[in-house]
């Protein structure tokens, strides 16, 4: 197809058609993690803990250090800690 006001229609078109194809995916997955998690869930595992755990896992080592002691600063200082 021809530019259309200065769009070249084609190019447009397959930019349009990507990513919808990509959003599709994305709902895929997200599809397919929620029932992941219902999984874990029926053995009884915990699912705020375990999204904790992947959160945890996706940082980096002393960023996670960090933060953590962070943390527990603020629980000693609010008589968190025993």
């Amino acid at each position: 197809m021809a530019d259309a006001g200065g769009v070249g229609a084609d190019r447009l078109r397959s930019f349009v058609e990507r990513i919808e194809r990509l959003e599709e995916e994305k709902a895929n997955l997200t599809a397919d993690t929620r029932e992941v998690y219902a999984e874990a869930k029926g053995d009884g595992f915990d699912i705020k803990i375990l999204r904790q755990i992947i959160r945890l896992r996706k940082m980096d080592s002393a960023d996670r250090q960090e933060q953590e002691a962070i943390l527990d600063l603020y629980k000693q200082a609010l008589g968190m800690l025993v």
